[in-house]
């Protein structure tokens, strides 16, 4: 049985719950391999709590997520949203685009895209917009039901959507925490101009804002004990906003702060930071299916929210580090992709 208190936001037609299952774990073994059987059983799992939200279906993760809510008694409760990433130099005809979309409702075993979100790595090529109005094309036709972008800057989320105007275009996938924090700086702002929310990734910073990280010794990234999303965070940590030590000043503050709120876990009151920013629709939760999940914890992100105290507390870790210049050393949103 779902749980009634987990919150949800309306993302274009849906009703979606504010945290999501993100499969990108799927799209290599270096996070650990599990059968396909365990991965959909571990869906399942999510679905009957109430996560009934799926992102990033790269490669073989489409055709497990289309398995999965092909059988699922609960299919029409659960959005998939998908993506088309465009990394080399193409002329997107409406053909072209078709065969894009196609090729997710098929690997999907769907008859429409529920989000699909597209992501064009040369803004110096313009037709990104020809594409996204292909997209829109395709919306109206009733092949996609809603269309986001992911990693697109502040200046180019705000320069589509006000081409193609208002609600066609309903999210922007980004990065976003408390190391993270360069939506903050303009992105903000068009989301509230333009109607849009952020899905947000890399909000537990692949996994070290978490009560296992507090009071550990700076890890060893070539070790092999690290993750792939380890590796990439424990970087941006100790190179772009602030030091480990001072990390471990965070971790204690918001292991506090979580005390203070029922005894919640440090990723709790992480991800809470997150969410309580108006912008924010939802927050996209890794989770390796079958291997390491976290439906329980997870659900007490819901039920309460962060006090100008705690807020204050964790502000003053933040001015010490370089987090409020980070969009000046890696760039704006999505900026490292490209």
């Amino acid at each position: 049985m779902a749980d009634p208190s987990i919150e949800t936001f309306r993302l274009g037609p849906f009703i979606a719950p504010r945290l999501w299952v993100g499969l990108w774990q799927l799209s290599s073994n270096a996070w650990g391999s599990v059968s396909a059987a365990k991965v959909r059983q571990g869906m399942g799992r999510h679905v009957a709590l109430g996560y009934t939200a799926f992102a990033d279906h790269y490669g073989s993760a489409e055709i497990i997520f289309g398995q999965f809510q092909e059988s699922s008694p609960l299919s029409e409760r659960i959005i998939g949203a998908t993506k088309w990433c465009v990394f080399k130099k193409v002329y997107p005809t409406p053909e072209v685009v078709w065969e894009a979309v196609h090729e997710r409702m098929v690997r999907m075993r769907t008859k429409r895209v529920d989000l699909l979100q597209f992501h064009w790595q040369d803004y110096s090529d313009k037709n990104y917009l020809t594409a996204l109005s292909h997209l829109n094309d395709l919306r109206m036709q009733g092949h996609i039901r809603a269309i986001g972008l992911c990693n697109f800057d502040t200046i180019h989320t705000d320069e589509i959507c006000t081409q193609l105007g208002p609600g066609v275009i309903v999210s922007n996938q980004v990065q976003f925490s408390l190391v993270d924090t360069r939506p903050l700086h303009g992105m903000s702002d068009v989301c509230a101009k333009h109607g849009l929310k952020l899905l947000t990734y890399g909000t537990l910073c692949g996994g070290f804002l978490a009560d296992k990280w507090l009071g550990q010794s700076e890890p060893d990234p070539y070790s092999g004990d690290l993750t792939p999303s380890q590796r990439k965070y424990l970087d941006m940590i100790v190179k772009a906003w602030g030091s480990w030590d001072l990390f471990q000043t965070l971790l204690l503050v918001l292991r506090r702060i979580g005390d203070k709120h029922g005894g919640r876990s440090i990723s709790n009151i992480a991800t809470r930071w997150v969410l309580d920013h108006p912008f924010v629709g939802a927050v996209i939760i890794g989770a390796r299916l079958g291997l390491s999940e976290h439906p329980d914890d997870n659900q007490k992100v819901s039920g309460f929210h962060l006090t100008d105290g705690d807020r204050a507390q964790i502000e003053a870790i933040l001015e010490q580090s370089d987090a409020r210049r980070i969009i000046t050393t890696i760039g704006d949103c999505g900026a490292e992709y490209r």
